[in-house]
C-alpha cells in the first residue's frame, strides 16, 4: 500500500475526491472555489520557479500539487452544480414550488416504472418560454391508452414542481438523497392529457434510444420475450428497466448481479473479441495505429449504445488508457491506468460519479482484484492447465468479494454466500454469451437470425436465470440483515488493507498494527451496540390507511395494532429492527402505553376517550376518530397530538387547526414521516 502510495495519479486522485466531497457537502460557493483555485495555482507556480534555485524546497511543491488539486476538486464539484447557476429552473423568476407552471421538457432517459407510474429523467428547457435548465423527475399515470414516452421526446407540461419526499420511515432508502446526488431535485406528476408532444430532438442519446428500440422489436419478432429479452437488454444494452424485481434479487442473493450490469467484465471481454477482429490490420502500414482508432471508436460507440452510464463511462475510459498503452509499446501499470481514469471521469466529465454506487463498486472490485488476487493465488500451486485456471477464476472471484464486502454490507446488509458458484459457472461462459447476443442482434436486425440459432441462445439464457434462482433459493447460505455504520465500514476496510499489506511482507510492525486494527474494530461495534440498547424509543409509524406504533427497550420491540396481524408492516418491521438490532417482538393491541413519565393513549375510530384512572400525555388518532378535539385538549391538556397515516387528511387539517389555536403541538405523519420520541 505504501508502495501504491506514492504514484503521483494515485496521490493526486486521491486529493481530487476529498476536494469534491468538501465541495459537495459544504456548499462553497462559485467565487469562494475559483479564488481558492487561482490563489493557490499562483502559489504552485512560484514555488515551482524558486525549486529552479532552491532543490530543498521541491517537498513544498508536492504539497501544494495536492492543495490544488483538492482545490480543483472543490471547484469542478462546485461549477458542475447547476444550482449554482442562474439559467436552473429553481432559480427562474416564475418558479414556485408546488404551483403549477408550464414548462418545456426533453425526456433523456427512460427510468424503471413502478405500479402506478411510468418514470422519465426531463432536461427542463423552458419555464414559460424562459429558457432553463435542469433535471427533474417526471411520473406520467399508467392509464389504458398512456402514450409512452421515448428519449429525446420534447413535451410541453403544465404541472407542479414538487419537491421528492424524504423516507417517512425510519431505515428506509432515501431517494431524495440518492437523486439530488443526481442534480434532481423535483418531480412531476402529470396524467397523459396534461403534457402536448411537440416534436422530437434528434441527439446521439435519442439516436442510441432508437437503435435499442429497433433491437428490441427484431428480437420480440425472433420470439425473445420475458426474462430472457431483459436479460439480453441488460447484459448487451445496458438496460435493466424490463428487469422484474424478482429476478433482480435473484442474481443479487446469488451473488451475480454485476453480470447485469455492463462493467469493466463486459467491456474486457468486448476489447479481447476487438482486438481479435482487428489484428490483421497491423501488417499494414501505420496499421498498428489504425487498429487502436478503430477499437477505441468500437468501444465509445458500444459506451452510448448502452446508455453511457457510469459503469460504463468508467470501463470504456480504463480500457482506452490500456489501448493507448499498448500501442506506445508503454509497460502500463494497472493500478496508474485505474486511478487516472477515474481522474478523468471526475473531474473533465462528471464529478458526480464518486457518489455513484456502481462507480464505488466497480473501482473497488477491479483494485481489489489487481491487489488481492496475486496473493491468493499464492496459496495454491496448481500443476494442471485447467484446474489452475479454475483456481484462478476462484481467486478473482474471492478478492473482488472481499473488496467490496464491507461496501456491500453498508449498502446492501446482506452477503450472498455461494457467490464463487455462481461465478466459477458463470464468468467463464460469459464471453461466449456476449459474443453471440452481438451476432445474434446483427443477425435479427438483418432478418437472417435461423430460428434454431434464436431458440439456442434463448435456452442458454433460460439456463442461467434457472441456475442463479437455484442458487438464491439457498437462503441458508445467503447472510442477511447485517447493519454497519459508516465508520464500521471504514474500520473493515482498514483491516482489509492491513491484512493484506501482511501477506505481502510480515514484520512486527504491521502484526501490531493489524491486531490493533482488529481491537478497534470491536471497539466500534460494541460501542455502537451499547449506544442502540441504551436508548429507548417510541415511535409511531407512516403506513397509509394503516396505524402501527411500537416501544423500543433494549433488545425488546413491543408493536402495538388494532390488526389482528402485522404481515402488512413487514417491510417497515424489517427495516427498523435492522436499524436498531433488536431481536425479541412483541404484538399487543393495548390502549395505554407506558413510556418512561410518559402516558400515550390510543384514540381510534370509535373515538372513546372518557378515561379517569390516569391522564395522557401524549394522544395518538388513529382510523378517524370523531371527536370534539377542543374538548379533549382542555380535558387532558397533553404535550402533543400526533395523527397517523390512518386518518383522512381533511381530518388531520382540522385537527391540526385546532391545536394551533390551543397552542397544542400537533405532528401529522403523513406530513413529516414517523414520530420518534428518545429516552435513555
Amino acid at each position: 500500500m505504501k508502495k501504491l502510495l506514492k504514484f503521483i495519479p494515485i496521490q493526486l486522485t486521491l486529493f481530487l475526491i476529498f476536494g469534491i466531497l468538501v465541495g459537495y457537502y459544504c456548499k462553497v460557493t462559485i467565487l469562494v472555489a475559483l479564488t481558492g483555485y487561482l490563489v493557490s495555482i499562483l502559489l504552485l507556480g512560484v514555488i515551482y520557479l524558486l525549486t529552479k534555485t532552491y532543490q530543498n524546497l521541491v517537498f513544498l511543491f508536492t504539497i501544494f500539487s495536492w492543495i490544488t488539486t483538492f482545490l480543483i476538486g472543490v471547484g469542478t464539484i462546485t461549477l458542475q452544480n447547476q444550482l449554482n447557476t442562474n439559467v436552473h429552473y429553481a432559480n427562474n423568476t416564475h418558479f414556485v414550488e408546488g404551483e403549477p407552471v408550464k414548462s418545456i421538457l426533453v425526456i433523456d432517459k427512460v427510468l424503471k416504472p413502478n405500479a402506478y407510474y411510468f418514470k422519465y429523467e426531463g432536461e427542463v428547457e423552458a419555464l414559460f418560454y424562459s429558457k432553463t435548465k435542469g433535471k427533474v423527475l417526471l411520473n406520467v399515470e399508467r392509464e389504458i391508452d398512456c402514450k409512452i414516452l421515448n428519449v429525446g421526446d420534447r413535451i410541453m407540461v403544465k404541472s407542479a414542481f414538487q419537491k421528492i419526499n424524504k423516507p417517512l420511515n425510519p431505515n428506509f432508502f432515501n431517494y431524495r438523497s440518492f437523486l439530488e446526488k443526481q442534480q434532481i431535485y423535483h418531480q412531476l406528476h402529470i396524467s397523459n392529457n396534461q403534457f402536448v408532444h411537440i416534436f422530437k430532438e434528434i441527439n446521439i442519446k435519442s439516436l442510441a434510444a432508437d437503435f435499442r428500440n429497433k433491437v428490441n422489436k427484431a428480437l420480440q419478432k425472433n420470439g425473445f420475450k420475458d426474462d430472457e429479452l431483459a436479460v439480453i437488454n441488460a447484459l448487451l444494452l445496458g438496460q435493466r428497466t424490463q428487469i422484474t424485481p424478482e429476478l433482480t434479487e435473484d442474481y443479487v442473493r446469488a451473488g451475480a448481479i454485476h453480470i447485469l450490469a455492463v462493467s469493466g467484465l463486459h467491456i474486457g471481454i468486448l476489447l479481447l473479441f476487438l482486438t481479435v477482429i482487428f489484428k490483421p490490420l497491423h501488417y499494414l502500414k501505420h496499421g498498428k495505429f489504425w487498429a487502436s482508432v478503430a477499437i477505441i471508436c468500437c468501444l465509445w460507440m458500444y459506451a452510448v449504445i448502452a446508455g453511457l452510464s457510469p459503469s460504463v463511462v468508467r470501463a470504456v475510459t480504463m480500457f482506452t488508457a490500456v489501448t493507448i498503452g499498448v500501442y506506445l509499446n508503454k509497460p502500463s501499470n494497472i493500478n496508474n491506468t485505474l486511478f487516472i481514469s477515474m481522474f478523468i471521469l471526475l473531474l473533465l466529465l462528471y464529478p458526480y460519479y464518486v457518489f455513484d454506487v456502481g462507480f464505488q463498486l466497480s473501482y473497488i472490485a477491479v483494485f481489489s482484484i489487481v491487489w488481492i488476487q496475486p496473493k491468493l493465488n499464492q496459496l495454491l500451486t496448481v500443476k494442471y492447465w485447467f484446474l489452475n485456471k479454475i483456481w484462478q477464476l476462484f481467486t478473482v472471484s474471492v478478492a473482488a468479494q472481499l473488496g467490496v464486502l464491507p461496501l456491500s454490507l453498508f449498502y446492501f446488509h446482506q452477503f450472498p454466500g455461494l457467490f464463487f458458484i455462481s461465478n466459477l459457472v458463470i464468468i467463464p461462459f460469459l464471453g461466449i454469451v456476449l459474443i453471440l447476443g452481438i451476432l445474434i442482434i446483427g443477425l435479427s436486425l438483418g432478418n437472417f437470425l435461423p430460428l434454431f440459432f434464436a431458440e439456442i441462445y434463448m435456452n442458454i439464457i433460460k439456463s442461467m436465470n434457472v441456475f442463479v434462482a437455484w442458487i438464491s433459493n439457498k437462503e441458508q447460505f445467503v447472510i442477511q440483515h447485517i447493519n454497519i455504520s459508516f465508520l464500521g465500514m471504514l474500520a473493515l476496510y482498514g483491516f482489509l488493507i492491513l491484512m493484506v499489506s501482511w501477506l505481502y511482507k510480515k514484520n512486527y510492525f504491521k502484526t501490531k498494527t493489524l491486531l490493533i486494527s482488529i481491537i478497534f474494530i470491536q471497539f466500534i461495534f460494541l460501542y455502537e451496540k451499547y449506544n442502540v440498547e441504551r436508548n429507548k424509543e417510541f415511535i409511531v409509524f407512516n403506513k397509509t390507511g394503516n396505524s402501527l406504533l411500537a416501544i423500543k427497550r433494549n433488545h425488546s420491540l413491543t408493536y402495538f395494532s388494532s390488526e389482528k396481524s402485522l404481515q402488512k408492516f413487514d417491510k417497515i418491521i424489517e427495516n427498523y429492527t435492522l436499524g436498531r438490532n433488536s431481536k425479541e417482538q412483541y404484538f399487543k393491541n393495548n390502549r395505554f402505553l407506558f413510556f418512561n413519565e410518559d402516558v400515550i393513549l390510543r384514540i381510534d375510530s370509535l373515538g372513546y376517550y372518557n378515561v379517569h384512572s390516569v391522564k395522557p400525555t401524549i394522544i395518538v388518532l388513529q382510523n378517524n376518530p370523531k371527536i370534539n378535539l377542543e374538548r379533549l385538549l382542555k380535558k387532558f391538556q397533553p404535550k402533543i397530538i400526533i395523527a397517523d397515516a390512518s386518518n383522512f387528511k381533511s381530518y388531520a387539517k382540522m385537527w391540526e387547526e385546532t391545536c394551533i389555536k390551543n397552542k397544542t403541538p400537533f405532528y401529522d405523519t403523513s406530513k413529516k414521516g414517523a414520530f420518534i420520541l428518545k429516552r435513555q
